[in-house]
């Protein structure tokens, strides 16, 4: 059997780092400590059979460096030598991409661990501040975001590093506060009798959102697709789409709130996932940060708690680049989830 690798061990460069989600794979090669990471074109999950078909297609046939260890964050919980996607048929085989594709050592974590380790170092340039408060230095820190599904994870820093804290926080549940609400949530299609976080707030979620609203107000849905309502919400053909932007916005923020006083995150709350970034343009940043203070009482703590939606399209990259160049500046549990030739 393959023995792990002590965990204190640095990478060997150049290292590939791969963010995996459940309808994107973002590639990059990293060729030492100090290079910028060498990024490649973004491609679907569903084109390619597994992972391994992906990292040769997009990546090796791509270049004629061979990279000796990978980082991978995969949307998922990682657990054992099998490691299955959430929201794809991939499953993750470490021991299998060492044999097949030539790696020594390979490190696989949460993709919201990936983003948690982005927001220890994300510049100015990267993330856009809603409303009011200050980030405290070396305080907790939260970082959630709706896309394919709803990931959530805390950063915590101790003993001079930041350590990521992965959960599923997606799948707490998320319920109506005001009449409006309690109109729309009979109409929302539960999961197993629930109304999850992630039932409203990711894509499918967003979906499900815009038809509650329909069927709230007799209306005939008329689209379909994530896409189509962020669309139909720009152009104004769509009062339920508009709707269905503001109010994801607002509940959006709720969560965050909630996640906030869990964490105690007076680092900063920090907004991610492909959906933040395609809709930002027609939010209501005041709907957001209302969402966000509603916490009686403790409206107060969370006023002083800095709001912030990630900018920088390739995040997860960045954190994985920051782990790769030095993992001993991040405490990120590798025991079982670190694989070596």
């Amino acid at each position: 059997m393959t023995p792990i690798l002590d965990s204190s061990e640095l990478l060997r460069f150049p290292i590939l780092i791969a963010d995996i989600g459940g309808t994107n794979a973002r590639f990059a090669l990293l060729l030492d400590a100090y290079a910028d990471p060498k990024t490649f074109p973004v491609v679907q999950t569903a084109d390619f059979a597994n992972i391994d078909d992906a990292i040769q297609a997009a990546v090796l046939d791509k270049t004629s460096i061979q990279p000796k260890s990978a980082v991978l964050a995969i949307a998922g919980p990682v657990d054992g030598d099998e490691i299955d996607l959430t929201n794809s048929p991939w499953v993750v085989r470490p021991r299998v991409l060492i044999e097949k594709l030539g790696f020594e050592q390979v490190v696989v974590m949460n993709d919201f661990e990936a983003q948690a380790l982005a927001i220890s170092s994300l510049p100015a340039s990267g993330q856009k501040q809603i409303g009011s408060g200050t980030a405290r230095e070396g305080a907790s820190r939260i970082v959630l975001g709706p896309g394919t599904g709803l990931g959530v994870a805390g950063l915590v820093r101790a003993r001079r590093m930041w350590i990521p804290v992965a959960g599923e926080g997606g799948h707490v549940d998320l319920g109506p506060r005001t009449p409006r609400d309690l109109a729309i949530w009979p109409n929302l299609v539960p999961i197993e009798g629930r109304i999850s976080a992630e039932q409203i707030l990711c894509g499918r979620g967003l979906v499900n959102l815009y038809r509650a609203i329909c069927i709230t107000d007799e209306r005939t849905p008329v689209q379909d697709t994530p896409a189509k309502i962020t669309e139909a919400a720009a152009d104004g053909s769509d009062p339920a789409a508009y709707e269905a932007i503001q109010l994801f916005a607002t509940y959006l923020g709720r969560l965050a709130g909630d996640l906030a006083l869990v964490f105690m995150a007076r680092g900063g709350v920090y907004l991610g996932g492909g959906i933040i970034q395609k809709i930002i343009p027609l939010l209501k940043a005041d709907d957001l940060r209302a969402g966000f203070e509603d916490k009686a009482p403790h409206s107060a703590l969370l006023r002083e708690t800095p709001l912030f939606i990630i900018t920088e399209p390739l995040a997860a990259l960045t954190g994985l680049a920051a782990y790769a160049r030095n993992p001993r500046f991040f405490g990120l549990e590798t025991n079982g989830r670190r694989w070596g030739a």
